[in-house]
């Protein structure tokens, strides 16, 4: 994981079509497009905010738990256009069997929203954060507008 590019994510915004998320790792910010119920979820837990009831990503979270597992941490692998692929990294202990990594395939947007759910690190390729454009100032300039959204600052 040494070669990998640790971010957090730093800012989700609303947009006509879904959310945007803002992952930056300090120098850098990239920024993709989520459904906005899972936009949502993310910021619900960034916020504090606790829902009345338990969203999907809390079930998933809270099963995990139970079985003994947790999330070791999410890594977006590879990006096809605008699409971002991601894995998520399990481990799971328990009394019935041993230590077991489970790594699985899921989108980005699931990946980070059951990351903060558990305090796990989020990672980048370097091949992918290197091909991806720095939208530091796009950020910095959405911020300073007057009529940036509640919420928008994570």
């Amino acid at each position: 994981m040494n070669d990998l590019v640790r971010v957090e994510p730093i800012a989700l915004l609303p947009t006509p079509a879904g959310c945007a998320v803002f992952l930056g790792d300090g120098v850098k910010v990239i920024v993709f497009y989520i459904d906005p119920s899972i936009g949502a979820s993310i910021n619900a837990v960034l916020s504090g905010t606790k829902p009345p009831r338990p969203l999907t990503h809390d079930l998933f979270s809270q099963t995990l738990e139970a079985f003994g597992g947790e999330i070791l941490h999410a890594t977006i692998v590879d990006r096809e256009d605008e699409v971002f692929f991601a894995r998520l990294f399990i481990k799971a202990e328990n009394e019935i069997m041993e230590k077991k990594i489970v790594e699985l395939d899921a989108r980005p947007s699931d990946c980070i929203a059951l990351a903060v759910r558990q305090n796990a690190p989020l990672f980048v390729k370097p091949e992918v954060w290197g091909n991806l454009e720095d939208m530091s100032q796009v950020l910095e300039d959405l911020r300073e507008q007057e009529d940036a959204p509640p919420g928008f600052g994570v």
